[in-house]
Protein backbone atom coordinates (compact mmCIF):
# COMPACT_ATOMS: atom_id res chain seq x y z
CA UNK A 1 0.00 0.00 0.00
CA UNK A 2 1.46 3.49 -0.84
CA UNK A 3 0.87 6.41 1.15
CA UNK A 4 0.19 9.45 -0.24
CA UNK A 5 1.31 12.62 1.76
CA UNK A 6 -2.20 13.52 2.73
CA UNK A 7 -2.44 10.38 4.13
CA UNK A 8 0.88 10.22 6.36
CA UNK A 9 -0.05 13.58 7.70
CA UNK A 10 -3.76 12.82 8.59
CA UNK A 11 -2.29 9.56 10.47
CA UNK A 12 0.35 11.41 12.15
CA UNK A 13 -1.36 14.28 13.14
CA UNK A 14 -4.30 12.20 14.71
CA UNK A 15 -1.74 9.91 16.43
CA UNK A 16 -0.53 12.40 17.75
CA UNK A 17 -3.90 14.69 19.20
CA UNK A 18 -4.73 11.43 21.03
CA UNK A 19 -1.13 11.59 22.90
CA UNK A 20 -1.38 15.17 23.91
CA UNK A 21 -5.39 14.68 25.05
CA UNK A 22 -3.71 11.98 27.37
CA UNK A 23 -0.87 14.17 28.51
CA UNK A 24 -3.72 16.97 29.38
CA UNK A 25 -5.38 14.38 31.50
CA UNK A 26 -2.71 14.31 33.54
CA UNK A 27 -1.29 17.97 33.55
CA UNK A 28 -4.77 18.99 34.71
CA UNK A 29 -4.82 16.22 37.33
CA UNK A 30 -2.14 17.88 39.00
CA UNK A 31 -3.90 21.22 40.48
CA UNK A 32 -3.97 25.03 39.70
CA UNK A 33 -1.74 26.22 37.18
CA UNK A 34 0.19 29.92 36.36
CA UNK A 35 0.40 30.81 32.62
CA UNK A 36 -3.58 31.64 32.97
CA UNK A 37 -3.05 34.77 30.40
CA UNK A 38 -2.64 32.15 27.88
CA UNK A 39 -6.55 31.70 27.95
CA UNK A 40 -7.11 35.00 27.11
CA UNK A 41 -8.53 35.51 23.26
CA UNK A 42 -6.28 38.22 21.09
CA UNK A 43 -9.36 37.58 18.74
CA UNK A 44 -12.56 40.21 19.42
CA UNK A 45 -14.71 37.54 17.43
CA UNK A 46 -13.79 35.16 20.19
CA UNK A 47 -13.97 37.77 23.21
CA UNK A 48 -17.79 38.29 22.08
CA UNK A 49 -18.73 35.08 22.01
CA UNK A 50 -17.81 34.23 25.54
CA UNK A 51 -13.85 34.16 25.84
CA UNK A 52 -13.63 30.80 24.44
CA UNK A 53 -14.84 29.73 20.72
CA UNK A 54 -13.36 27.37 19.00
CA UNK A 55 -15.62 26.53 15.85
CA UNK A 56 -16.72 29.94 14.70
CA UNK A 57 -15.91 30.20 10.65
CA UNK A 58 -13.84 33.32 9.86
CA UNK A 59 -11.39 34.53 7.42
CA UNK A 60 -9.93 36.89 10.14
CA UNK A 61 -6.28 35.54 11.03
CA UNK A 62 -6.77 36.69 14.31
CA UNK A 63 -9.85 34.51 14.80
CA UNK A 64 -7.24 31.93 14.47
CA UNK A 65 -5.89 32.13 18.48
CA UNK A 66 -7.79 29.93 19.70
CA UNK A 67 -7.58 26.90 16.96
CA UNK A 68 -5.12 26.61 14.90
CA UNK A 69 -6.98 24.17 12.86
CA UNK A 70 -8.82 27.06 11.77
CA UNK A 71 -6.08 28.75 9.99
CA UNK A 72 -6.23 28.29 5.82
CA UNK A 73 -4.86 29.38 2.62
CA UNK A 74 -7.78 31.95 2.32
CA UNK A 75 -5.94 33.98 4.80
CA UNK A 76 -2.57 34.21 2.71
CA UNK A 77 -0.58 37.41 3.24
CA UNK A 78 -2.98 38.55 5.70
CA UNK A 79 -1.87 40.57 8.76
CA UNK A 80 -3.76 41.43 12.12
CA UNK A 81 -3.32 43.55 15.06
CA UNK A 82 -4.96 43.47 18.65
CA UNK A 83 -5.31 45.70 21.12
CA UNK A 84 -6.93 44.76 25.12
CA UNK A 85 -7.60 47.50 27.52
CA UNK A 86 -8.31 44.62 30.81
CA UNK A 87 -8.70 44.90 34.41
CA UNK A 88 -7.14 47.75 35.94
CA UNK A 89 -3.98 49.03 34.32
CA UNK A 90 -3.76 45.93 32.26
CA UNK A 91 -3.19 46.21 28.54
CA UNK A 92 -2.26 43.62 25.83
CA UNK A 93 -1.47 43.87 22.41
CA UNK A 94 -0.07 41.75 19.27
CA UNK A 95 -0.05 40.79 15.79
CA UNK A 96 -0.12 38.12 13.49
CA UNK A 97 1.14 37.42 9.88
CA UNK A 98 -0.50 34.68 7.73
CA UNK A 99 0.96 33.03 4.41
CA UNK A 100 -0.24 30.60 2.09
CA UNK A 101 1.80 27.20 1.87
CA UNK A 102 0.51 25.41 -1.51
CA UNK A 103 -3.42 24.83 -2.35
CA UNK A 104 -3.77 22.92 1.14
CA UNK A 105 -1.66 24.37 3.97
CA UNK A 106 -0.84 27.70 5.89
CA UNK A 107 1.49 29.10 8.27
CA UNK A 108 1.21 32.01 10.54
CA UNK A 109 3.86 34.15 13.19
CA UNK A 110 2.64 36.18 16.06
CA UNK A 111 3.33 37.84 19.00
CA UNK A 112 1.16 38.89 22.08
CA UNK A 113 2.39 41.41 24.79
CA UNK A 114 1.07 41.23 28.21
CA UNK A 115 1.78 44.57 30.42
CA UNK A 116 0.65 44.82 33.77
CA UNK A 117 1.48 47.91 34.63
CA UNK A 118 3.71 49.42 37.25
CA UNK A 119 3.84 47.97 40.91
CA UNK A 120 5.51 49.32 44.02
CA UNK A 121 8.14 47.00 44.83
CA UNK A 122 9.11 46.28 48.42
CA UNK A 123 11.73 43.93 50.42
CA UNK A 124 10.83 41.11 52.80
CA UNK A 125 11.32 43.79 55.39
CA UNK A 126 8.36 46.15 53.97
CA UNK A 127 11.73 48.56 52.75
CA UNK A 128 10.26 50.00 48.90
CA UNK A 129 12.45 48.86 46.30
CA UNK A 130 11.33 51.14 43.82
CA UNK A 131 8.61 50.29 40.88
CA UNK A 132 8.49 47.75 38.31
CA UNK A 133 6.51 46.94 35.51
CA UNK A 134 5.83 42.82 35.37
CA UNK A 135 4.85 41.90 31.70
CA UNK A 136 4.88 38.57 29.82
CA UNK A 137 5.58 37.88 25.69
CA UNK A 138 4.49 34.77 23.69
CA UNK A 139 5.73 34.23 20.39
CA UNK A 140 3.82 31.84 18.12
CA UNK A 141 4.18 30.01 15.25
CA UNK A 142 1.55 28.20 13.38
CA UNK A 143 1.22 25.42 11.09
CA UNK A 144 -2.30 24.38 9.59
CA UNK A 145 -3.38 21.72 6.53
CA UNK A 146 -6.66 20.44 4.81
CA UNK A 147 -6.66 16.49 6.22
CA UNK A 148 -9.74 16.19 3.33
CA UNK A 149 -12.52 18.23 1.81
CA UNK A 150 -13.90 18.81 5.12
CA UNK A 151 -11.27 18.45 7.41
CA UNK A 152 -8.40 20.76 8.81
CA UNK A 153 -5.54 20.59 11.24
CA UNK A 154 -2.74 22.45 12.61
CA UNK A 155 -0.58 22.94 15.32
CA UNK A 156 0.55 26.27 17.03
CA UNK A 157 3.90 26.49 19.09
CA UNK A 158 4.46 29.19 21.77
CA UNK A 159 7.71 30.37 23.30
CA UNK A 160 6.66 32.16 26.89
CA UNK A 161 9.14 34.98 28.11
CA UNK A 162 8.18 36.57 32.02
CA UNK A 163 9.49 39.24 33.59
CA UNK A 164 8.81 40.09 37.07
CA UNK A 165 10.82 42.70 39.08
CA UNK A 166 14.06 40.77 39.14
CA UNK A 167 12.68 37.46 38.73
CA UNK A 168 12.51 35.71 35.19
CA UNK A 169 11.30 32.36 33.76
CA UNK A 170 10.81 31.04 29.84
CA UNK A 171 8.44 28.34 29.30
CA UNK A 172 7.38 26.73 25.65
CA UNK A 173 4.01 25.48 25.03
CA UNK A 174 2.05 23.80 21.99
CA UNK A 175 -1.92 23.56 20.59
CA UNK A 176 -3.35 21.15 18.67
CA UNK A 177 -6.34 21.65 16.57
CA UNK A 178 -8.93 20.07 14.35
CA UNK A 179 -11.75 21.26 12.38
CA UNK A 180 -14.93 19.81 10.26
CA UNK A 181 -16.42 22.22 8.35
CA UNK A 182 -20.06 21.23 6.23
CA UNK A 183 -20.87 24.57 4.37
CA UNK A 184 -23.67 23.20 2.61
CA UNK A 185 -25.36 22.55 6.22
CA UNK A 186 -23.56 25.52 7.84
CA UNK A 187 -22.58 23.58 10.29
CA UNK A 188 -18.61 23.56 12.12
CA UNK A 189 -16.88 21.54 14.67
CA UNK A 190 -13.79 21.79 16.16
CA UNK A 191 -11.13 19.67 18.97
CA UNK A 192 -8.87 21.51 20.30
CA UNK A 193 -5.69 20.24 22.84
CA UNK A 194 -4.04 23.70 24.47
CA UNK A 195 -1.49 24.71 26.87
CA UNK A 196 0.60 21.70 26.59
CA UNK A 197 4.13 22.09 27.35
CA UNK A 198 6.30 23.86 30.27
CA UNK A 199 8.86 25.41 31.88
CA UNK A 200 12.51 25.31 30.48
CA UNK A 201 13.67 27.98 33.02
CA UNK A 202 11.54 28.74 36.40
CA UNK A 203 11.17 31.83 38.88
CA UNK A 204 12.91 30.04 41.76
CA UNK A 205 12.96 26.64 42.76
CA UNK A 206 9.23 26.17 42.05
CA UNK A 207 7.94 24.25 38.63
CA UNK A 208 4.83 26.33 37.26
CA UNK A 209 2.53 24.54 34.59
CA UNK A 210 1.00 25.69 31.64
CA UNK A 211 -2.55 25.49 31.82
CA UNK A 212 -2.95 22.50 29.72
CA UNK A 213 -7.16 21.71 28.57
CA UNK A 214 -8.67 19.22 26.30
CA UNK A 215 -11.82 21.97 24.27
CA UNK A 216 -15.00 20.66 21.91
CA UNK A 217 -17.21 22.94 20.02
CA UNK A 218 -20.12 22.94 17.88
CA UNK A 219 -21.40 26.09 15.46
CA UNK A 220 -24.36 26.37 13.41
CA UNK A 221 -26.16 28.37 10.86
CA UNK A 222 -29.77 28.11 11.34
CA UNK A 223 -30.40 28.17 7.36
CA UNK A 224 -32.34 31.21 6.31
CA UNK A 225 -31.86 33.43 9.57
CA UNK A 226 -28.44 34.82 9.47
CA UNK A 227 -27.37 33.47 13.11
CA UNK A 228 -25.02 31.57 13.68
CA UNK A 229 -25.11 29.61 17.37
CA UNK A 230 -22.28 28.09 19.13
CA UNK A 231 -21.71 26.33 21.94
CA UNK A 232 -17.64 25.44 23.72
CA UNK A 233 -17.14 22.89 26.41
CA UNK A 234 -13.76 23.25 28.01
CA UNK A 235 -11.89 21.76 31.01
CA UNK A 236 -12.71 18.39 29.77
CA UNK A 237 -10.50 16.25 31.64
CA UNK A 238 -12.04 17.85 35.25
CA UNK A 239 -15.52 17.46 36.10
CA UNK A 240 -15.43 19.36 39.13
CA UNK A 241 -15.09 22.96 39.46
CA UNK A 242 -16.52 24.30 42.55
CA UNK A 243 -16.63 27.92 43.65
CA UNK A 244 -18.01 29.91 46.25
CA UNK A 245 -20.84 31.93 46.57
CA UNK A 246 -20.56 35.27 48.57
CA UNK A 247 -24.20 35.50 49.01
CA UNK A 248 -25.50 38.91 49.04
CA UNK A 249 -23.37 40.58 51.67
CA UNK A 250 -25.90 40.86 54.61
CA UNK A 251 -24.28 39.91 58.12
CA UNK A 252 -25.98 36.43 58.11
CA UNK A 253 -24.79 35.58 54.73
CA UNK A 254 -21.84 33.55 54.69
CA UNK A 255 -19.64 31.90 51.79
CA UNK A 256 -21.26 28.95 50.42
CA UNK A 257 -19.47 26.34 48.09
CA UNK A 258 -20.98 25.05 45.20
CA UNK A 259 -20.28 21.63 43.83
CA UNK A 260 -23.65 20.54 41.86
CA UNK A 261 -24.41 18.51 38.93
CA UNK A 262 -25.56 21.77 37.75
CA UNK A 263 -22.95 24.13 38.78
CA UNK A 264 -20.26 21.83 37.03
CA UNK A 265 -22.43 21.52 34.27
CA UNK A 266 -22.66 24.87 33.48
CA UNK A 267 -19.09 26.06 34.62
CA UNK A 268 -17.64 24.14 31.44
CA UNK A 269 -20.05 25.27 28.26
CA UNK A 270 -19.99 28.88 26.68
CA UNK A 271 -22.70 30.25 24.69
CA UNK A 272 -22.48 31.93 21.84
CA UNK A 273 -24.78 33.77 19.06
CA UNK A 274 -23.04 35.31 15.30
CA UNK A 275 -25.28 37.88 13.60
CA UNK A 276 -23.90 38.03 10.70
CA UNK A 277 -27.33 39.70 7.93
CA UNK A 278 -23.84 40.75 5.58
CA UNK A 279 -20.22 40.20 4.42
CA UNK A 280 -19.64 43.53 5.86
CA UNK A 281 -21.18 43.64 9.36
CA UNK A 282 -21.75 40.98 12.21
CA UNK A 283 -22.84 41.30 15.84
CA UNK A 284 -21.89 38.75 18.49
CA UNK A 285 -23.04 37.99 21.81
CA UNK A 286 -21.90 35.99 24.56
CA UNK A 287 -22.28 33.95 28.05
CA UNK A 288 -19.71 32.27 30.34
CA UNK A 289 -21.26 31.46 33.68
CA UNK A 290 -17.78 30.14 34.94
CA UNK A 291 -16.67 34.05 34.42
CA UNK A 292 -20.07 35.16 36.15
CA UNK A 293 -19.09 32.85 38.92
CA UNK A 294 -15.75 33.14 39.83
CA UNK A 295 -16.09 37.30 39.57
CA UNK A 296 -18.78 37.15 41.67
CA UNK A 297 -19.53 39.62 44.57
CA UNK A 298 -21.86 40.40 47.58
CA UNK A 299 -22.99 43.69 44.23
CA UNK A 300 -22.89 41.41 41.13
CA UNK A 301 -23.25 43.28 37.97
CA UNK A 302 -26.07 42.01 35.75
CA UNK A 303 -23.54 41.95 32.81
CA UNK A 304 -21.22 39.87 34.66
CA UNK A 305 -20.30 36.32 32.41
CA UNK A 306 -21.86 38.42 29.26
CA UNK A 307 -20.06 39.82 26.01
CA UNK A 308 -20.55 41.42 22.62
CA UNK A 309 -18.70 41.90 19.57
CA UNK A 310 -18.73 44.24 16.34
CA UNK A 311 -17.29 43.59 12.87
CA UNK A 312 -17.20 46.13 10.17
CA UNK A 313 -15.39 45.18 7.26
CA UNK A 314 -14.27 48.75 5.06
CA UNK A 315 -12.97 48.47 1.58
CA UNK A 316 -9.92 45.89 2.38
CA UNK A 317 -10.11 46.30 6.39
CA UNK A 318 -11.62 44.27 8.78
CA UNK A 319 -12.44 46.21 12.13
CA UNK A 320 -13.32 44.52 15.49
CA UNK A 321 -14.50 45.60 18.83
CA UNK A 322 -15.84 43.59 21.91
CA UNK A 323 -16.68 44.29 25.29
CA UNK A 324 -17.55 42.70 28.91
CA UNK A 325 -17.72 43.85 32.26
CA UNK A 326 -16.60 40.81 34.22
CA UNK A 327 -16.38 42.49 37.22
CA UNK A 328 -18.91 45.44 39.21
CA UNK A 329 -15.49 47.62 38.95
CA UNK A 330 -13.92 46.53 35.64
CA UNK A 331 -14.82 47.04 31.86
CA UNK A 332 -12.95 45.40 29.62
CA UNK A 333 -12.23 46.35 25.43
CA UNK A 334 -10.61 44.72 22.61
CA UNK A 335 -9.57 45.55 19.53
CA UNK A 336 -9.23 44.12 16.05
CA UNK A 337 -7.72 45.25 12.83
CA UNK A 338 -7.20 42.92 9.84
CA UNK A 339 -6.02 43.15 6.00
CA UNK A 340 -4.86 41.34 2.95
CA UNK A 341 -1.92 42.86 2.18
CA UNK A 342 -2.70 41.17 -1.58
CA UNK A 343 -5.05 44.21 -1.58
CA UNK A 344 -2.08 46.77 -1.55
Amino acid sequence: MILHADDIFRRAFLSGVLCLCAYAAWAQSAGDTFYSFLDLPSSTLAYGLGGINISNIDDDINATDRNPGLLGPEMGMQLGVNYMRYVGDSNFAGVKFGMKAGDHGAWAAGVQYFGYGKIRGADVNGVLTGDFSPKDIVLSATYAHDISDCWRGGASLKFISSSYDSYSAMAVGTDIGVNYYDPDRDFSFSAVVANLGGQVKRFESRYERLPADVRLGVSKGLGGVPVILSLTAHDLTKWHLPYYDNGDGSEDSKPQLKDNFASNLFRHLVFGADFRPSDNFRFGLGYNYRTRTDMSTYRRSILSGFSACLGLTVRNFALGVAMSQPHTGATTIMLNLSTSLYEF
